[in-house]
């Protein structure tokens, strides 16, 4: 345990959250990945192929840290695991977010041409993915991080003038 979080750079226990966080979510997603491809060869089939796919998930993730490592700055090795963390949350809401809002409106698929409902709902999701990431990463405790980040991504949409 020790070697752990000497190569995490965890000084308190309860940073060791972010691993244990992100080991759930990793496994989380891999059991839905192989339920969605294999849900009618049974539950032992299953098991199987998401214990192969959470180990491929968990060799990439280990990869892009390694990769991002230097391109983020960040103070400690672990805080990498809660701005994975904050993205995958905040993809995810947007898109419960975002649903409810097209509906409001009154979009669906059956009023409006597919290309340009999808259009739409990209537009929409990504609007409040905007939102949600910032708040997220407040909540996460990385509101510089991802503010600057956020400010990033608007100069390359062109929305220069929304920063000043």
């Amino acid at each position: 345990m020790e070697k752990f979080k000497n190569h995490w750079e965890i000084q308190h226990n309860w940073q060791l959250l972010f691993p244990f966080l992100g080991l759930v979510g990793l496994g989380y997603s891999a059991f839905k990945i192989a339920n969605g491809l294999l849900s009618n060869y049974g539950l032992l089939i299953t098991i199987i192929a998401a214990t192969i796919i959470f180990y491929a998930l968990l060799k990439l993730t280990l990869f892009l840290f390694k990769k991002l490592e230097k391109k983020w700055i960040l103070d400690y090795k672990w805080e990498m695991i809660r701005v994975f963390l904050v993205f995958a949350i905040t993809g995810s809401s947007s898109v419960f977010v975002g649903r409810p809002i097209i509906k409001l409106l009154g979009i669906t698929k059956e009023n409006l041409n597919p290309v340009i409902y999808w259009i739409l709902f990209i537009i929409i999701g990504l609007i409040f993915y905007q939102i949600l990431l910032v708040t997220f990463g407040w909540l996460f405790g990385q509101f510089k991080f991802f503010w600057e980040f956020e400010k990033k991504m608007l100069r390359r949409f062109g929305l220069k003038r929304f920063l000043d």
